[in-house]
């Protein structure tokens, strides 16, 4: 339930950041960008981005995880259904809301499904099967993300404000935030007592 309520909730605080226009992180603005060319919608994009990148995980032996593949349908999904229904907010004050609630409700969903600890995300398995490769995790994000944030931007993605108070708050927001819902297996005997007495 965690995990789908951290994804559900990933996939509306973009959608509150794409109603903002004042920015997006750069992923989506690498999904905005091919959304704007092809006419595809945002959320579509996002689901086979996800299956591409997916894809990459296979020379890395990379295993997907059941929170992986609910990653792939989800928070795309949930992108569109919140668009559907999300007003675009008028005057900057507006704006400036959606931008903050975005990013927080971002900080939370990805504690929410990170901490559920059922497989990463898509894009989190690049970077971190890159890092089994020798490449720091810091030299594999960074890549990644200028390198998706340049494209985004060249195919008419929004980069702004808005970018850069996400790379500036989903770091420290992110700190705190995941190991409030971390969920730690118990220990293995617990665990055995617990299958023994009928729980799953």
């Amino acid at each position: 339930m965690q995990l789908l309520v951290g994804l559900w909730l990933f996939g509306a605080s973009v959608a509150l950041l794409v109603r903002a226009g004042l920015g997006l992180d750069p992923w989506d603005v690498l999904h905005q960008g091919i959304s704007s060319r092809t006419g595809i919608s945002i959320g579509a994009v996002v689901v086979a981005t996800s299956v591409v990148v997916l894809v990459l995980w296979i020379p890395l032996r990379q295993r997907p995880g059941i929170g992986t593949l609910a990653n792939v349908v989800l928070v795309g999904l949930a992108l569109d259904l919140t668009l559907a229904v999300l007003p675009t907010p008028a005057g900057l004050p507006w704006r400036v809301a959606f931008l903050l609630a975005g990013i927080l409700g971002n900080a939370i969903a990805t504690g929410l499904y990170i901490g559920a600890g059922l497989g990463p995300g898509p894009r989190d398995g690049l970077m971190t099967g890159l890092a089994a490769r020798g490449i720091s995790i810091r030299v594999a994000r960074t890549s990644i993300e200028l390198t998706v944030l340049a494209a985004g931007w060249l195919l008419g993605g929004t980069v702004g404000v808005g970018t850069v108070a996400y790379a500036l708050a989903i770091g420290p927001l992110a700190h705190v935030l995941l190991p409030l819902f971390a969920i730690d297996p118990p220990p293995r005997g617990e665990a055995r007592h617990e299958v023994a007495r009928g729980h799953r």
